[in-house]
């Protein structure tokens, strides 16, 4: 009975899933941070190996004796384990920050001599894509991140290709992903789009831009109830009520504000995207460093939209989801055949994976997969990865069945 092991390692957390031969889950734990980019070889192999500990121990007894013979059951299992005598018949690891072969090679060099094993080492977006190999009726995949950034990728499963085009034919234990192609994933600066940031960031320009083409129109008068003021909610009001301000264009200047200086390491943890109302907002949203200054901005953008109706928050989030899907279309065609060293897929012939905390919100998942729609895709299964090192496990396992 082999035990499987797949590890999500992103920039706020590792997470790690041990799944026996069926693809069950019998261990899981989370870990520290873990973007290769930000950490180097050392400190993410620290973090490796702390977490698998960790999942080892939450494992039940009576699986580790049935799977391991040398099992001893009053001596935590540690790693690396003893010469000859690995714990698991294969290990996947998706890493954030892990985009280069070097990159690669290194993590898996590392790993090795950690699990006792060669893993699999790939980008952690390589992870959503893992269903792809569940489902014999789809023959490519899109994996497709909104959270508080956002990255798409596409890949084939070459044994699935109908054309039967070579590339990487996996073994026993192994899960052949072929990457064909990528757009997005530039960082808060230079992209996201489609994620927390983006949305935070529109928000702003959307309500900018209400109130420059304001200024030529005739002045309004404010809505009154016997005599007194009456608040109405909605994007602008909720805007400046998070940076406790009262002129729209104040907000240019705690946008710019220069980052605070650190005073304890930095948190790579995102903010939640789920709506939440103006009085559980954190105290001083100008302190934030810029990055998280805008995305944390989301959840009053969903909250304006689907509590408060205001059809200017609707507006962000159908710019910011359209945005995506102009990645996802890149990737796509509508043609049943590609020109010649093309290397794009057919939505419906492929399966839709979508990570990351907004794409788990379904009204914004709607808006996404409806602009597909209007644009001739429709994907033949869209899945919402919640738990990409569990899905991962699960594929590993089927694939040393094959």
């Amino acid at each position: 009975m082999p035990l499987f092991l797949c590890i999500d390692c992103g920039g706020s957390k590792a997470a790690a899933v041990i799944a026996n031969q069926t693809g069950e889950p019998v261990g899981r734990a989370l870990g520290g941070p873990s973007n290769f980019a930000y950490l180097g070889l050392a400190p993410f192999l620290a973090v490796i190996q702390e977490t698998v500990e960790k999942a080892l121990r939450a494992c039940d007894p009576a699986v580790l004796r049935a799977t391991l013979p040398h099992y001893d059951s009053t001596q935590p299992l540690a790693l690396p384990p003893s010469p000859g005598k690995p714990i698991f018949a294969a290990a996947w690891l998706g890493v954030s920050g892990c985009d280069s072969p070097a990159a690669i090679a290194k993590i898996t060099t590392g790993v090795e001599a950690l699990l006792g094993i060669q893993p699999r080492v790939a980008n952690d977006t390589h992870l959503l894509a893992a269903p792809m190999t569940l489902y014999p009726e789809v023959n490519g995949a899109i994996a497709a991140v909104a959270g508080t950034g956002g990255i798409v990728v596409s890949f084939r499963e070459p044994q699935k290709d109908a054309r039967g085009e070579g590339g990487e034919t996996g073994s026993a234990g192994s899960v052949a992903l072929e990457e064909l192609g990528r757009v997005g994933g530039w960082g808060w600066i230079l992209g996201d789009e489609g994620g927390g940031f983006h949305v935070g960031r529109e928000a702003i320009r959307q309500v900018l831009e209400e109130a420059d083409r304001a200024s030529v129109k005739p002045k309004t008068a404010e809505p009154q109830t016997n005599g007194a003021k009456t608040k109405v909610w909605g994007l602008k009001n909720r805007l400046l009520q998070r940076f406790g301000i009262d002129d729209v264009f104040e907000l240019l200047t705690v946008v710019h504000l220069p980052d605070p200086l650190p005073t304890s390491p930095p948190t790579t943890a995102s903010p939640s995207p789920a709506p939440e109302s103006p009085s559980s907002a954190e105290s001083n949203p100008v302190l934030f460093p810029r990055e998280k200054r805008l995305s944390s901005l989301s959840p009053l953008v969903f909250t304006a939209a689907f509590n408060d109706h205001d059809p200017l928050a609707l507006k962000v989030l159908k710019v910011s989801s359209s945005a995506l899907v102009d990645q996802i279309c890149v990737l796509l065609r509508l043609e049943e055949h590609a020109p010649d060293g093309e290397r794009t897929i057919r939505a419906s012939e492929s399966i839709l994976c979508l990570g990351g905390s907004l794409s788990g919100i379904d009204a914004y998942r709607a808006l996404i997969l409806e602009e597909l729609e209007r644009r001739g895709h429709v994907f033949r299964r869209v899945q919402v990865i919640d738990d990409a090192a569990a899905v991962g496990a699960k594929a590993l396992a089927v694939a040393s069945r094959s």
